[in-house]
């Protein structure tokens, strides 16, 4: 019984399409010819782009031809494509160019091939070459993706690197111009409101919690930098004057534990007081066990005054104890009075030889006069500190 005979059809054996491929060698300065005036027509893009630009993807189409030829002429070899075809032109040329404009002009340069394939091929030979322009286009695609990923996978690399040395520098107070103008680079745009939110970042990977952080703040419409420094989530955040509010659209991606926003400043280089401050906060937050979560760093001006911070502590004796002093005596002692009573209105009346009412008067003015309202414990304890530490500054010997 006879084998069957195998009829699929069969590769082409090298270099028998030799009169295609010798027609071919010498289009190929006529079709990259009609490929830079195909673009010059269609595409406004490239006829708005500076001459050197235009030169590089001149080079480029050239070698797009060059590499099909030299791929027609060896199919089953393979090919680095994207080396043959793009490593022609440096590397900033895929910031100057966008991929969509990159598919436009690989796209304008295969219909070129394509409409002179009758002309180029050999009789016989049209559907050979046509196939071969197909698969090749397809293989041009892949590549043209493959340098814009390696592009963009590079810059991220960069922008992160970059990303993190502001974020430090904002962190360590060694934030300056040079640091404004890297934040300009990655599309900071100077909001006049910023201020710095700090907690504990998550196990795992830093770059989906980065990722996590920046869609957070796409909702939030905020502008950030962020980074992971140790075990340390910092965000500098912009476009927003209540740093409570921006510290919960953020919370989201930190780790369980205490996350502390810093008081709002007037831009990026003043952005180190409130990281100071965010960072005094969050060392001295476990001294607060029923903080809320986010919480100021103002709030905790009394635990991080204790724990040693002196930005805390001028601040309680400026911001308290000083208005207090200028308003007069009287507040003063009434205040210290009351809470050496155990805050009763009685008993300071009966200390001070006053009416209830005017310890009661006395004490509004003093919440008028400082923004703590020493009828709330957690305010009556923030004032003590202040009246307590603005002694020491006097050098009180009662105190």
């Amino acid at each position: 019984m006879p084998e069957p005979v195998d009829e699929s059809p069969q590769p082409p054996a090298p270099h028998s399409h030799a009169a295609t491929l010798k027609r071919l060698e010498q289009s190929s300065g006529s079709l990259a010819a009609q490929a830079i005036a195909r673009m010059d027509e269609t595409l406004p893009w490239y006829r708005a782009m500076p001459p050197e630009n235009r030169s590089w993807i001149g080079l480029v189409a050239q070698a797009g031809i060059a590499a099909f030829t030299e791929w027609f002429r060896h199919p089953d070899a393979p090919q680095a494509i994207s080396t043959d075809v793009f490593g022609t032109a440096p590397r900033e040329l895929t910031r100057a160019i966008t991929l969509r404009q990159t598919v436009e002009m690989v796209r304008t340069t295969i219909e070129v091939m394509e409409s002179a394939i009758d002309e180029v091929a050999a009789p016989g030979d049209e559907s050979v070459l046509r196939e071969a322009l197909l698969v090749y286009a397809r293989e041009i695609a892949f590549a043209t993706a493959q340098v814009y990923a390696q592009a963009a996978e590079a810059r991220g690399a960069w922008d992160a690197r970059l990303e993190s040395l502001v974020v430090n520098a904002v962190l360590s107070g060694e934030a300056d111009e040079g640091a404004v103008s890297r934040a300009a680079a990655l599309g900071w745009n100077s909001p006049e409101h910023v201020c710095v939110v700090l907690g504990t970042a998550p196990d795992g990977d830093s770059e989906l919690t980065v990722e996590a952080i920046r869609r957070a703040s796409r909702h939030a419409k905020l502008q950030v930098l962020t980074g992971v420094l140790g075990d340390r989530l910092v965000v500098i955040a912009g476009g927003s004057d209540n740093p409570l509010a921006v510290a919960k659209a953020l919370i989201g991606p930190y780790a369980a534990g205490p996350v502390v926003a810093g008081p709002v400043v007037p831009d990026l280089l003043a952005a180190t007081r409130s990281a100071q401050a965010a960072a005094a906060g969050l060392k001295a937050c476990t001294a607060w066990q029923d903080a809320p979560r986010p919480v100021l760093a103002d709030d905790l001006l009394p635990e991080r005054a204790i724990a040693g911070d002196p930005a805390a502590r001028e601040q309680l004796v400026e911001e308290i104890y000083r208005p207090l002093e200028e308003a007069g005596s009287a507040l003063l002692e009434t205040l210290s009075v009351y809470l050496e009573q155990a805050s009763s209105l009685e008993g300071a009346a009966r200390m001070l030889f006053v009416h209830p009412n005017t310890v009661r008067y006395r004490l509004r003015r003093v919440t008028d006069v400082t923004g703590w309202s020493p009828s709330d414990v957690r305010s009556a304890f923030t004032l003590r500190i202040a009246l307590i530490l603005g002694r020491l500054v006097d050098g009180d010997p009662q105190s």
